[in-house]
């Protein structure tokens, strides 16, 4: 017993530091012999886990446990990818997989959905933000890692999911069947509003958004003439995405100056990204909407913009997610998001568990209607969070709201962003009239 623990103690040094000199190089690796000693427990306990536990247990299995153990003393957003895990993920980043169309998280325990995502059948069923699901399809999901939930919930095409849920105005549980479809996201969507103001909705940050996002304002400025009074940004319950599709959407409506820089422990996580003078939208006015579930690469976008003074913030206090995930592919098919930065605006702010302030706070109608100050779960409600430094492809037409206009569904934090932008081009014609 002794040889083999020695050997697995040998084996599990060179795959630790083998991987920290390879993966993050130039590092330092200070106190080995500590570090050594430290590591001897770990396989002590691996020895005896394999040795005198009641059933043989899948050495796999162990390591993959061990490292979730590990990753979990981190914070909220650094986990460890199964294989299927990591192949889901990279579909996701392509905007399809087969599922419900919800975004989790995971706060003290409880399996929270942040938003449903717009057109898919969660949304359809209407679940909503802040929704506790209790079971999916009756295994209890307490204390479950988020991405496990998220592999319960995805699965063959049509067959069907039952989520427990449990609502803040609810006294019993509710259940909730959908049925798993093609998750087809179009992250950018448009329309005119009232004739001479373009609104455009992301709803997350995918590898073709920036690029859809330039061709949807191109087809709006088509359909008024080549010129718009003005444009709505709607960032909310964006939960964020790819960080070079945030630097390209932002880098559409600024000509030149930093967008955002990283910061981080090696060399690789120092980075800045800078606006370009080409492909730069018209300096009409902009608005951005955001609200609790605009997260990361929104908070971006709306830092930016709010810096460099191109837009006006309009709604409630985002998210707070200001830290940078990297997705660390290894041998057996399996990976490593790990985070390795922190973000900040171009002034130097950072917005982890802070968030981006409104330049005008505009609550919901929803919360106006309930009466209540519950808010939404942010960054800084998750256990582990970093504390803050300063404390489908676009069709040919563009996309019409099916039923209702926004303004007739009620959407106050619209109104007043429409209102906002009226207001900027009547002081503009008196400054003209002058």
């Amino acid at each position: 017993m002794f040889k083999i623990k020695r050997l697995i103690l040998g084996v599990l040094f060179l795959l630790f530091f083998g991987f920290a000199l390879t993966v993050f190089s130039g590092q330092v690796l200070a106190n080995q012999e500590q570090d050594y000693k430290t590591l001897e427990i770990f396989t002590d306990v691996l020895s005896l886990v394999r040795s005198s536990y009641v059933e043989d247990v899948d050495m796999d299995k162990l390591i993959y446990g061990a490292i979730r153990g590990m990753l979990n003393t981190l914070d909220p957003h650094s986990s460890f990818l199964t294989p299927e895990m990591y192949e889901e993920m990279q579909a996701d980043t392509h905007g399809e997989f087969v599922g419900l169309g919800i975004e989790i998280m995971v706060k003290d325990g409880s399996l929270i959905i942040v938003s449903p995502i717009e057109d898919t059948p969660a949304y359809a069923a209407g679940v909503q933000a802040g929704d506790q699901i209790i079971k999916i399809d009756g295994k209890l999901t307490r204390d479950m890692e988020i991405m496990e939930a998220e592999r319960l919930m995805r699965g063959p095409k049509g067959e069907a999911v039952t989520l427990s849920i449990q609502r803040l105005d609810m006294a019993e549980l509710q259940d909730v069947t959908i049925i798993r479809d093609l998750i087809q996201i179009q992250s950018v969507k448009s329309d005119l509003l009232q004739g001479n103001y373009g609104y455009v909705r992301v709803s997350q940050f995918q590898d073709r958004t920036g690029s859809d996002l330039k061709e949807h304002l191109m087809k709006l400025r088509q359909a008024n003439a080549e010129q718009l009074h003005g444009v709505v940004l709607d960032l909310r319950n964006n939960p964020g995405g790819l960080l070079d599709q945030a630097v390209a959407v932002a880098d559409i409506f600024l000509s030149d100056g930093l967008i955002v820089y990283t910061e981080g422990r090696e060399t690789e996580a120092q980075m800045t990204f800078s606006a370009q003078q080409v492909g730069t939208e018209p300096d009409y006015p902009l608005v951005v909407l955001i609200n609790g579930g605009s997260a990361s690469a929104a908070e971006i976008v709306a830092g930016a913009l709010q810096d460099h003074r191109r837009a006006i913030i309009i709604g409630e206090q985002s998210f707070g997610k200001g830290s940078v995930q990297t997705i660390i592919p290894l041998d057996d098919n399996s990976g490593l998001r790990l985070t390795t930065a922190r973000y900040f605006t171009p002034s130097g702010r950072s917005i982890q568990a802070m968030g981006i302030s409104p330049d005008i706070v505009v609550p919901s109608l929803i919360i106006a209607h309930q009466g209540t100050t519950e808010r939404l779960i942010r960054e800084q409600d998750l256990a582990n969070h970093f504390q803050s430094l300063e404390e489908k492809k676009v069709g040919q037409k563009i996309n019409k709201p099916e039923g209702l206009t926004r303004e007739e569904k009620g959407d106050i934090q619209l109104l007043r962003a429409l209102d906002m932008l009226k207001g900027i081009n009547l002081l503009k014609r008196g400054e003209k009239a002058a």
